[in-house]
């Protein structure tokens, strides 16, 4: 096989690009590796070397082969497409979004390209443009499933779920494996006993085979489908058949996300306040910052219905900055915190467009930046969202999430963070001023839709309006986890909700019960 990716009608970028779509990406860089030797402007082959190096994780040497390819093919959209695929692995952006702009202005070269382009500015929150480019691919192959998965995820976030929904159906009818098209498609809907997809699911599940990643998403699918049809036992049981199966091959290290909260509570005192250096203070954001499944979604939507804020969803933006400038660890004695507020608004406003507005971040892991972010903008507001933490351990158990969140897949490890996060909620209401920081709770935004929607909008020195009761009909993306029932009215069917799984999650509940007894 090698001698032959060396010689003959085999090295081509054709041969390598097969090489590469059967899972084989050392022949696909050997056959690139001839080509560029032979020719080294050869943008296509660059282009393949970028993709091959970004599934090793190689993000520097993605970004060489990237900057090779557009330098050899200056007007293939290919090489800019896999600029900017590099660069977002970076981190970097703008510099992702300047280069997914200049693919979107050259010819594409095959449906292939407007799909991926697609896929790319949908990560950058450009969802019209996103919307624009699916539907290109889908209309030149509509018997290709991944495009109408694309296309439906990105209705999904615009909210027109309906059209989201054919285009999973017909995602599925082109490959009824396709395990994330079933994972959406049991998301945008209750799904009823006259009207569900349980059989399809069990019938993939069995297809699936080795593929222990579509079947971690089709179990997910299943609990979900389950619960809807109050099939409690099946609920728990796929969910936890999904979690065994996660945790068999993706590794949670709970000792160092302990380590983690333990150094920021102990170094992020008020004193440290005292030695930060002064941040911005022309920028005034607002974090919705909470775990996963506790109502961050709910409370940023009630913020972004009020006409002078805008959401930029969940950004990541300022883990990615800060991760430079963190010096010694947790307590960032190095850091500038002006220009870190400086460059975190400048991606903002390059890459997500608030137009002049004020603006709400909901990037869920902010909890553990709630200093950094007071540091970097002394004027900002942080509303630190809570829910009962049995109704969160159920509710992170049957969630699957695409990254991070490693612990949410055992239940111990769920208590565990659990009471760490209370205690450092309980750490930065201490030490963050009143005028900075605001504790809600799902269940009180729930029971007192308005009562608790004035509090947040007079927490923001925002004088009231009517509309942020109505946050559902926004039509807004959403790119989050909760991107189908934000366009819901309120509904309290979400608490107390562990209760249908009492027995099975007793475990949790001593855990839980032990831990914040002593973390008191």
């Amino acid at each position: 096989m090698r001698g032959r990716a060396h010689s003959g009608p085999e090295t081509t970028t054709g041969a390598a690009q097969a090489a590469l779509a059967r899972g084989d990406i050392a022949t696909a860089e050997q056959i690139c590796a001839r080509l560029v030797s032979v020719d080294p402007r050869n943008g296509r082959a660059f282009a393949l070397l970028t993709e091959t190096a970004l599934l090793r994780g190689r993000v520097d040497a993605a970004l060489v082969c990237a900057a090779r390819a557009v330098d050899g093919a200056p007007q293939d959209a290919i090489a800019h497409l896999m600029l900017a695929k590099a660069r977002f692995a970076q981190s970097d952006l703008i510099g992702a979004l300047d280069a997914a702009e200049k693919a979107a202005t050259l010819p594409a070269s095959s449906p292939q390209v407007n799909d991926a382009l697609g896929a790319i500015l949908g990560l950058l929150g450009r969802h019209e443009d996103a919307e624009r480019l699916c539907r290109r691919a889908v209309a030149e192959r509509p018997e290709i499933a991944q495009f109408h998965y694309n296309l439906a995820a990105t209705l999904r976030m615009l909210g027109r779920l309906t059209e989201a929904q054919q285009h999973c159906d017909r995602a599925i009818a082109c490959d009824p494996g396709f395990a994330r098209a079933h994972y959406i498609r049991s998301d945008l809907r209750i799904q009823t006993r006259e009207r569900n997809n349980v059989s399809d699911l069990e019938a993939a599940i069995i297809a699936a085979g080795a593929d222990w990643r579509a079947k971690v998403m089709l179990h997910y699918a299943l609990a979900k489908e389950f619960e809807d049809l109050e099939d409690d036992a099946s609920a728990f049981t796929q969910a936890h058949a999904g979690a065994e199966l996660q945790k068999r091959f993706v590794k949670s290290d709970g000792a160092a996300e302990m380590a983690r909260i333990d150094g920021i509570i102990r170094s992020q005192s008020k004193d440290w306040f005292d030695y930060t250096h002064e941040g911005d203070r022309s920028c005034i954001p607002v974090f919705v910052v909470g775990l996963p499944r506790t109502g961050t979604t709910l409370v940023e939507r009630i913020v972004a219905s009020h006409s002078a804020m805008t959401s930029v969803g969940e950004t990541n933006v300022l883990a990615r900055l800060a991760a430079d400038r963190a010096g010694d660890g947790a307590s960032w004695k190095n850091c500038d915190f002006r220009q870190l507020g400086q460059s975190y608004a400048a991606v903002v406003e390059r890459v997500y467009r608030p137009g002049g507005k004020r603006f709400v971040d909901k990037t869920l892991q902010n909890y553990l930046y709630c200093g950094v972010i007071h540091a970097a903008f002394p004027l900002a507001k942080i509303i630190l969202v809570r829910r009962d933490p049995l109704d969160v351990g159920w509710a992170l158990y049957k969630a699957h999430f695409q990254q991070g969140f490693t612990f949410s897949y055992d239940l111990e490890e769920i208590a565990d963070y659990c009471v760490a996060y209370e205690r450092l909620a309980t750490h930065w209401r201490k030490t963050l001023p009143a005028e900075t920081l605001l504790e809600v709770a799902y269940e009180d935004v729930v029971r007192d839709q308005e009562g608790q929607s004035r509090r947040i909008i007079g927490f923001l020195d925002l004088p009231w309006e009517d509309g942020v009761l109505r946050f559902h009909e926004s039509r807004a993306p959403s790119a989050t986890a909760s991107a189908v029932q934000v366009r819901r009215p309120i509904y309290a069917s979400s608490i107390d909700k562990w209760r249908r799984h009492e027995r099975a999650l007793e475990p949790f509940r001593k855990r839980l019960s032990q831990g914040l007894k002593l973390a008191q």
